[in-house]
C-alpha cells in the first residue's frame, strides 16, 4: 500500500482526527499545540495547550478533548525525534477540552489514584463518557505505573478501570462496543476486556494478567506499540514502533499485515475519514510527517463529529 506524504516539518504529530470539511486536527507534542491541516494543505494553530498534547477525540459538544501527558523531553537520533523522560518543565498530566476557536479548559488533572501523570489517548463510548490511557512518566531513576480510566464528559467523575499497566497507549472499542482494546508501549502487547457497562470491564479466566485482560497479540523482538484505531471489520490497526509500521490485528489475534515498514520508526497514530471512511491519515512522528493512504477496509465512524 502506498503512503502519500501530505504534510512535513511537523513537531512530533500525534492524535489525528478528521473533521466533516475534510480538514485534519492533530496534536504537535514538541510544540505543545493543537493544529489543523485544512483541505488546501495549509496548517493553522487552534490553540497552545502547553505540556505534551498526545491524543485527541471529538466530544458530543463538538469540542476536541485532548489527552495531555504534561511534557516529554526529546532528543534527536540522526534526523528522528525521540521522546523519552519527563520534561524539566512538566506541567502535570491532564485531560483538556479545546473548542475549535481555541478556548482551552482543563477538565481533569487528577483521578481516584491521585494526580494524572501522562494521559496518552482517549475514545468516547457514546454513553456520556470516555476511556483514556495514562501512560505515566519516565524519570532518570524511576517510572510510574500506567492506568486505564473512565471519565464523564461533563467533568463530574473519573474512575480507574485497570491498574497497573505497562505504559498503556492506544485505546479503542470494537464495532459493537463489546470489547475495549489497549496497547502497551513497553511490552508490545495488545490486550482486550469485555465491556459490561460504561466504565465497567470484565476479564477472562487468566488471573495473572492486568485486570484479567485477554492477550490478543504480542509482538516479538524489540517492539513497542502506540495508538490504535479499530476498523469496520473489527481489526485493530496499531502504530508499531522501532521497526516502524501500522500493524493490522484481526479480532482473533492474527497479524493480518503491516504498512509503511521502514519509512519512520515512530508511526504512532492512524485515523479514518472521507465519505466512505477509507481514507487513512497516519502520523510519522519521528520525522514530523502526516501521511494519507486509501485503506482496504473502511474505518469505524467516531462517536461524534465536528467541523
Amino acid at each position: 500500500m502506498e503512503l502519500e506524504l501530505v504534510s512535513d516539518g511537523l513537531r512530533f504529530p500525534e492524535g489525528p482526527l478528521v473533521l466533516r470539511d475534510g480538514s485534519v486536527v492533530f496534536c504537535q507534542m514538541m510544540s505543545g499545540t493543537l493544529s489543523r491541516r485544512h483541505p488546501d494543505g495549509t496548517i493553522s494553530t487552534i490553540a497552545d495547550v502547553g505540556g505534551g498534547p498526545n491524543g485527541a477525540a471529538i466530544g458530543s459538544d463538538g469540542a476536541v478533548y485532548v489527552a495531555n501527558n504534561g511534557g516529554v523531553s526529546f532528543t534527536m537520533v540522526g534526523d528522528v525525534a525521540f521522546g523519552g523522560h519527563q520534561h524539566p518543565d512538566y506541567i502535570g498530566g491532564r485531560i483538556q477540552r479545546v473548542t475549535l476557536d481555541g478556548e482551552v479548559t482543563d477538565l481533569y488533572v487528577e483521578g481516584d489514584r491521585g494526580p494524572l501523570r501522562g494521559p496518552n489517548d482517549l475514545i468516547f463510548d457514546g454513553h456520556g463518557g470516555f476511556y483514556f490511557t495514562d501512560s505515566g512518566k519516565i524519570r532518570e531513576q524511576d517510572l510510574d505505573h500506567g492506568t486505564l480510566y473512565y471519565a464523564a464528559e461533563d467533568g463530574s467523575s473519573i474512575t480507574s478501570v485497570v491498574h497497573p499497566l505497562a505504559a498503556p497507549n492506544g485505546v479503542g472499542l470494537s464495532p459493537d462496543g463489546s470489547r475495549l482494546y489497549v496497547s502497551e508501549t513497553m511490552t508490545g502487547r495488545l490486550w482486550y476486556w469485555d465491556v459490561e457497562a460504561p466504565g465497567r470491564l470484565t476479564g477472562g479466566s487468566q488471573p495473572f494478567t492486568p485486570g484479567g485482560g485477554t492477550l490478543l497479540h504480542g509482538f516479538g523482538g524489540y517492539t513497542g506499540l502506540d495508538s490504535l484505531a479499530v476498523d469496520s471489520h473489527g481489526n485493530v490497526n496499531v502504530g508499531t514502533l522501532f521497526h516502524g509500521s501500522v500493524s493490522t490485528i484481526a479480532p482473533d489475534g492474527r497479524l493480518v499485515g503491516q504498512v509503511g515498514l521502514g519509512l519512520d520508526p515512530f508511526f504512532t497514530n492512524i485515523t479514518f475519514g472521507g465519505p466512505e471512511l477509507t481514507t487513512a491519515y497516519i502520523t510519522g512522528s519521528g520525522h514530523g510527517r502526516l501521511y494519507r493512504a486509501t485503506w482496504p477496509v473502511p474505518g469505524l465512524p467516531p462517536a461524534f463529529e465536528a467541523g
